[in-house]
């Protein structure tokens, strides 16, 4: 199948590099999404010529590939309202200084760019953040003026970063999230609008955080199929059982009072083989790579049986159709 089963090393960041590739490399996966919060240093990359070098023979070592570098971290920082939850995503001596830490955030983004040029990498995927997600419920009430300042931010924010990204020939993958200033169906809908569907900025389709939010995850692939720059695969098990909530009710994940949780793949409500039938109508080549969350199994057993289980649905589309040699 020409679409490579790759797991993101974003679970994975007290691994190192040869570590993380030993280990995926034995659970059966043909490449790494490399987080850059942990396994991959785009720091490094751009500053030691030796590295790059050495971090594709590491890959080349265990048979692996990257096509993509993950930075979700450093993305949250550069566009949310600060709270102390955003110090663990920066240096600790940044930690409550708010402008040091988005200048940190663009900064990590103009070099993962950098960065993943220098891999021959294509893609980066990651968060934005958002000035208004605060706002997904209006009250106390909230004027479309907000919601219109809030994307307006963004757009001033992130544009001068995207023109580093095409200058490095690299198209950034947003995961539509909770959290993010695209969470939902219509929210990336406006993103894509309010930056003149610029083709740098791209979807990184992860079909569990529309699921539990009631949005059908093949029908948001099905529309915007053409701005999928790369796929996550991760389940999510919905337990509404009239007492519970999809808001999650302020409960660890893992507890099982939660209104869902996320699962390790097959143990959910993911429809993954309607997902790899649009996938392929959609002519869509590029890695499904497996991002294994679930707090009630053992990973390496869950990220093991994670990369079986979804090769099953990695099928290929038929060359024929299945009634043309029904006839005399």
């Amino acid at each position: 199948m020409s679409r490579p089963i790759t797991l993101c090393t974003a679970q994975w960041s007290d691994l190192s590099l040869e570590e993380m590739c030993k280990v995926a490399s034995q659970m059966g996966y043909e490449g790494i999404e490399m987080s850059t919060s942990g396994t991959f240093d785009v720091e490094k990359a751009v500053k030691d010529s030796s590295y790059v070098p050495y971090v594709k023979e590491t890959l080349k070592k265990y048979n692996l590939n990257s096509w993509a570098l993950a930075a979700h971290l450093p993305g949250q920082c550069v566009c949310d309202l600060w709270d102390p939850r955003l110090d663990g995503f920066a240096p600790d001596e940044l930690a409550g200084q708010p402008e040091k830490i988005r200048a940190w955030a663009k900064e990590q983004l103009i070099m993962t760019a950098k960065a993943a040029e220098l891999m021959g990498i294509k893609v980066v995927t990651g968060f934005m953040g958002s000035p208004i997600f605060k706002y997904f419920y209006s009250f106390p009430q909230t004027s479309e003026e907000m919601i219109d300042a809030g994307f307006k931010e963004i757009v001033e924010v992130w544009s001068p970063i995207f023109d580093e990204f095409d200058k490095c020939g690299v198209k950034f993958a947003l995961e539509v999230h909770p959290g993010e200033i695209a969470f939902d169906y219509h929210t990336f809908k406006r993103l894509l609008k309010e930056f003149n569907y610029r083709e740098t900025l791209g979807c990184n389709f992860d079909p569990s955080h529309l699921l539990w939010q009631g949005i059908n995850p093949t029908v948001f692939l099905h529309d915007f199929i053409d701005r999928v720059y790369h796929v996550h695969a991760k389940d999510v098990k919905m337990n509404l059982t009239g007492s519970t909530s999809v808001l999650g009710s302020h409960l660890t994940f893992g507890d099982m009072e939660r209104g869902w949780n996320f699962v390790s793949l097959g143990h959910g409500d993911v429809d993954f083989d309607a997902i790899c039938r649009v996938l392929n109508q959609g002519g869509y080549t590029g890695p499904i790579s497996v991002e294994w969350e679930d707090s009630g199994m053992e990973r390496v057993y869950g990220a093991t049986e994670a990369c079986e289980y979804i090769k099953k649905y990695n099928f290929e589309a038929s060359d024929i159709a299945f009634d043309s040699n029904m006839k005399n």
